[in-house]
């Protein structure tokens, strides 16, 4: 599920960790992140505890889980960024305007359903929701 930001820091993850929250209300969400300074900052684990405040940790509505470091083949996003930007590649000499450009990166992130080898290497996931 993408959603744009400016620059990627504490307080745009904790909005896109809401986010993930008002989108699947009934659900438990299983984080698989990059070793990002952000992602471990306290502001970020303040708002951890405070969403799974007081429960088991199987029933945490939010459970992080970060990549080894320096371990792009563990991280899928990788894949996915590839994808897109080999992707984009194939119409730039036809794009006008970086506002286009985004525009196409955007729609491909959002439209395409991946598959590929390192996502096998989480299992199976459960519904996919668009």
């Amino acid at each position: 599920m993408l959603k744009t930001y400016d620059t990627a820091n504490s307080k745009n993850t904790i909005d896109y960790l809401s986010y993930l929250l008002e989108e699947s209300p009934n659900q438990q969400l299983l984080i698989f992140w990059d070793g990002a300074s952000y992602h471990r900052s306290k502001e970020i684990q303040n708002f951890l505890a405070s969403i799974n405040q007081g429960l088991p940790l199987e029933q945490w509505k939010i459970y992080c889980v970060r990549f080894a470091p320096n371990c792009p083949s563990q991280n899928p996003i990788e894949d996915v960024w590839l994808q897109a930007k080999t992707w984009v590649r194939r119409f730039c000499a036809l794009i006008p305007t970086f506002s286009h450009l985004q525009w196409m990166f955007e729609w491909f992130i959002k439209n395409t359903l991946f598959d590929f080898p390192s996502l096998q290497m989480y299992g199976s996931f459960s519904k996919i929701k668009y």
